[in-house]
């Protein structure tokens, strides 16, 4: 059976998706698990391509320290090599006789003085030579926390929706047919309200003879809620009209396929609107499951305690 004669043909595929239609064009998944497009940009230098402070906002929290603390060494080295090799005699407060080691360290440890213009005092600049270098890394210094303090503030103050998403998305029982569902949830004590969510489907099917991209909206039983305070599990019924229609359990493992997943809601904290996305890949869906409520009362029944490690928890059932 073809690729093409498994879509349903009361479904229509969507034209503007800002995907293309040449899967030999891709490589991979279209969204990442963690939002990102699958994309790598080539064609032009590094420093024309990439945005540095989009870069630094956005890696890793241990990345941006190791970046910080190595620009910090290596600064502080290069001045003190500058020092030592102008002559650490210029330096008073540097012993001339000893270890060079030692006299080293010490015009280190005065440049890391002069660059964070803290200044004991004991190591002074002496000579024209050193005193405009000290003058100039000490300008350097300035800048340079500027901008740390400007990447450290736009780090904590960047607005981010903190939600996760399930690892898995199921096809499960529903109104005596089958669904697709997924998870996702808030973990971090904020506030969202007005969520809306959309769910498109992208495969790899023969249309014509040849290999093409299609990509479907899946209508939700839900689509938006006025507050993302507990778990919200997205649902597309699998009617005749869901590109879904008449899919079983080996044709998820033969077939192509990605749900891409968007989520957008207003932060109340921020008072701005925040994005979350992912994709499940046909290998990631689970055929004839069900989610574990993730939420119960506690033990006074004045509080609702929501499981985050809930959240992939499910159940095998049998589809009909």
């Amino acid at each position: 059976m073809s690729l093409l004669s498994k879509i349903n043909t009361k479904a229509t595929a969507d034209a503007n998706t800002g995907f293309g239609t040449n899967p030999g064009s891709y490589g991979g998944r279209f969204i990442n698990k963690d939002g990102t497009a699958n994309i790598s940009k080539r064609g032009m230098n590094l420093f024309s391509r990439i945005s540095w402070y989009h870069t630094m906002i956005s890696m890793p929290r241990w990345k941006f320290m190791s970046i910080l603390f190595t620009f910090y060494i290596l600064v502080n080295f290069v001045f003190a090599c500058i020092y030592y090799f102008i002559g650490v005699e210029y330096l008073d407060g540097i012993e001339t006789t000893g270890s060079e080691i030692v006299k080293f360290g010490k015009a280190y440890f005065f440049s890391a003085q002069t660059f964070t213009t803290v200044g004991y005092g004991h190591i002074s600049p002496n000579g024209f030579l050193t005193s405009s270098l000290a003058a100039g890394e000490a300008l350097v210094g300035l800048l340079s926390f500027a901008i740390a303090t400007g990447l450290f503030f736009g780090r904590f103050s960047k607005p981010v929706a903190h939600i996760k998403f399930s690892h898995n998305a199921l096809i499960s029982p529903y109104r005596g047919g089958s669904a697709l569902m997924l998870r996702l949830t808030p973990f971090k004590n904020t506030d969202f309200s007005d969520a809306v969510a959309k769910m498109t489907l992208g495969m790899s099917i023969e249309d014509n003879g040849k290999l093409t991209n299609k990509f479907y909206s899946l209508p939700l039983e839900l689509d938006r809620i006025n507050a993302l305070t507990l778990s919200w599990t997205l649902v597309h019924p699998i009617t005749e009209d869901s590109p879904l229609w008449g899919f079983k359990e080996a044709d998820f493992k033969s077939v192509e396929g990605e749900i891409l997943v968007y989520i957008r809601t207003f932060d109340d904290m921020f008072s701005t609107t925040v994005v979350a996305k992912t994709s499940y890949t046909f290998e990631e869906i689970v055929y004839g499951a069900k989610f574990e409520i993730m939420y119960t009362e506690n033990e006074a029944n004045t509080k609702t305690i929501l499981h985050l490690d809930k959240l992939n928890e499910f159940r095998k059932m049998v589809l009909d």
